[in-house]
């Protein structure tokens, strides 16, 4: 096994609170090893354009409690080329990078695992990623601090519905994934939620809310996941008005600031001990994998598991959701 004398470093997809902490457990872990550490901009857009520098432990001082990424993060067309990929590679080689940590979700992960395979450089993984769709953790950095920034706006939409007897439909983010849908119902108590893993159509959404209109409930609190099966949250707010005519039927869109603002305590601490284990698992040998966190003991998931599986919400809590917003 040849021996690691410097890693690569970088961000990639959608931001998410606590890439910092990774960042800089990575950067400081791998120095406590005598490791050097190279940051890479933007993602795999600034790999193939050769956009490094060496990081040190004082370059990633005092950003644990930043939203965002320092190093950036962009979506690139050309890496999903072979041609992108061996430009990547090559740039890689130049500033003589023997692995890499790869901070991001499904496609960050991907992309990580052709360069491996076609490449034959280490890359270990760590998951980051609102929506916690990848198999393999308990949960990815940035969902906690995004739950809490729904069930905050949640909040505040619960006093303006309460004041004027209306039906908020909130929309939450997560794509196909609806784990940020789920903890913000039960958390924010919610009347009901529609999410992709639950099966659901409109007739029995009416007959839940109208059995809440029944026992003289004045006002109601929907949370949709946008991968919804019943479409978009403004469709949905019209046809539910069509045929529910005790409440004002309003919509929000919490939108993008789920995915900003200071990481929670608890994204904190799970960054860190990812990034630390990524540095001891590249040290050990281990190759095209994640680095996560399950039954509060760290794990390693193959790449193609981490993506090829979906990380799925209990149906207990999926009930309890259905019980508590009676």
């Amino acid at each position: 096994m040849q021996e690691i004398k410097r890693i690569g470093v970088f961000t990639s997809g959608g931001d998410a609170p606590g890439m910092n902490a990774a960042l800089r457990a990575v950067v400081r872990s791998a120095c406590h090893r005598e490791i050097k550490v190279s940051g890479i901009y933007r993602g795999y857009e600034g790999m193939i354009d050769g956009e490094i520098n060496d990081l040190s432990p004082r370059d990633v001082g005092n950003i644990i409690h930043r939203g965002g990424t320092i190093l950036k993060t962009a979506r690139s067309a050309r890496f999903m080329t072979v041609e992108g990929r061996k430009c990547a590679f090559d740039q890689l080689a130049k500033n003589r990078i023997d692995a890499l940590v790869a901070i991001g979700g499904d496609g960050t992960f991907a992309g990580a695992r052709l360069l491996y395979l076609e490449h034959g450089i280490p890359v270990v993984g760590l998951p980051g990623t609102i929506d916690n769709d990848l198999f393999g953790t308990d949960n990815s950095i940035g969902f906690d601090t995004a739950i809490n920034t729904a069930i905050g706006a949640v909040d505040k939409i619960r006093d303006t519905a309460d004041a004027h007897n209306r039906l908020f439909l909130i929309e939450v983010m997560g794509r196909h994934s609806g784990f940020i849908a789920l903890y913000t119902a039960i958390a924010s108590g919610a009347s009901a939620m529609v999410i992709p893993e639950r099966e659901v159509d409109l007739d029995w959404l009416i007959s839940d809310l109208q059995g809440a209109i029944n026992r003289k409930k004045l006002f109601g609190l929907v949370i949709v996941a946008e991968g919804n099966p019943l479409g978009s949250v403004e469709e949905l707010a019209r046809k539910l008005q069509e045929r529910i005519h005790e409440y004002e039927v309003k919509v929000t869109v919490i939108g993008h600031i789920q995915r900003g603002g200071s990481p929670s305590a608890a994204d904190r601490i799970l960054a860190s001990r990812l990034g630390h284990e990524a540095i001891e698992a590249l040290r050990g040998g281990s190759r095209d994998c994640m680095v996560g966190l399950l039954n509060d003991t760290i794990t390693l998931t193959p790449f193609d598991q981490a993506i090829g599986k979906r990380n799925l919400p209990d149906p207990e809590l999926i009930e309890l959701a259905t019980i508590l917003g009676l």
